[in-house]
């Protein structure tokens, strides 16, 4: 079986350690755990792996966030992946800090990476993997926050929460989406 994880975020060194790049956190210390390099290819940067048997291709896209869609489904069609066996990781600041919520399908709640996900898919039914990046913030001061670089005293709990991210990824891939729910979002 053949899985897709694609962690969203911005491509460049002005990105890199800031909430809205976690998704690509995410999915680098995935690749990193099974040993495998990303490439750099079209639309994104790809590392494949395999995990109990099953190939894990993770996904940095380098569209921009708000045009992950284009590069999701070029990768899926490429790789004939299912939608069933795709996992989106993105930053979520409507949960605390820490906190991950796995669904396999609703809205984009205001993200423009998973809207345009949805637009160019047609529907919102896929699995996404939100994680909490808080939201100390003041009304309208949400993108300088999204594209700030972590607290010190926030890079435990970061840290923590890419670890629990990993595990979720492996559990989708071999327990499935319901148990990894359930499990996941007590």
């Amino acid at each position: 079986m053949k899985y897709l994880i694609v962690g969203l975020g911005n491509i460049g060194s002005e990105y890199e350690n800031t909430r809205h790049n976690i998704g690509f956190d995410i999915v680098t210390k995935a690749a990193q755990e099974l040993n495998v390099p990303f490439k750099v290819d079209t639309l994104g940067s790809i590392a494949e792996g395999k995990w109990k048997g099953r190939s894990l291709f993770f996904l940095k896209p380098s569209t921009y966030m708000n045009l992950s869609g284009k590069a999701v489904l070029y990768w899926m069609q490429k790789l004939k992946i299912p939608i069933e066996n795709l996992m989106i990781i993105v930053d979520d600041i409507h949960l605390d800090l820490g906190k991950l919520r796995l669904r396999d399908k609703g809205s984009d709640g205001g993200h423009n990476g998973l809207k345009d996900i949805q637009n160019k898919f047609g529907h919102s039914n896929y699995c996404r993997l939100r994680v909490g990046v808080g939201k100390d913030f003041f009304p309208g001061q949400q993108v300088v926050y999204v594209l700030g670089k972590w607290k010190k005293e926030e890079l435990d709990e970061v840290n923590t929460m890419i670890d629990k991210s990993v595990n979720a990824i492996k559990n989708f891939c071999t327990i499935g989406l319901k148990f990894t729910t359930d499990n996941l979002n007590k």
